[in-house]
């Protein structure tokens, strides 16, 4: 059983969520939001960087996905986005995580089964996946499925290597 921190980064709110697989059902073991209301872009990721690394410190997760950085129609909106992942990144880096990057459509794909799905859907899919009684809010949602679709490709993974191993090994004979 692996311990993930998914992380939705934002330069005002960032959402967390702390998850663990168990067979084929997910656990939310915790999830919440840091918001940043300074102006001081400078404290803001501070902020995100502190709060991060003291989620790590108490829920000890082994790995951290994030969702990667897209750009629409805002650079400057993309750019301070592009900050806060960083802040986010390095308070991993600093506790020894490895970091995997998602796409926002990966996420909702994995989780949803829509790349396109709108964050409505991806909180119903994470309270009904969960067993939470209440919606998430959506960035915790989106950090909470970054998590699971982590979960998801990582398991995928080590099922194509386990058939790859088998597979040679049968080539050798």
């Amino acid at each position: 059983m692996v311990r993930i921190l998914g992380v939705d980064p934002g330069s005002r709110v960032t959402g967390y969520g702390v998850v663990e697989q168990e067979g084929p059902d997910w656990c939310l073991v915790a999830s919440g939001v840091l918001k940043v209301t300074d102006d001081d872009i400078g404290v803001r990721l501070r902020r995100i960087f502190e709060g991060l690394s003291a989620v790590i410190a108490q829920y000890q997760p082994r790995e951290f996905a994030i969702e990667k950085v897209f750009v629409q129609h805002n650079v400057l909106s993309a750019l301070k986005l592009g900050q806060a992942r960083g802040a986010a990144i390095c308070a991993a880096a600093v506790q020894g995580l490895p970091v995997f990057e998602y796409a926002p459509n990966q996420i909702k794909q994995a989780v949803v089964g829509a790349g396109h799905a709108d964050k409505q859907q991806v909180q119903w899919m994470m309270k009904l996946m969960l067993r939470l009684s209440t919606l998430p809010v959506a960035d915790e949602a989106d950090a909470i499925a970054c998590g699971i679709c982590h979960g998801h490709y990582q398991a995928s993974a080590r099922r194509g290597n386990a058939q790859g191993v088998v597979a040679q090994v049968r080539r050798r004979r």
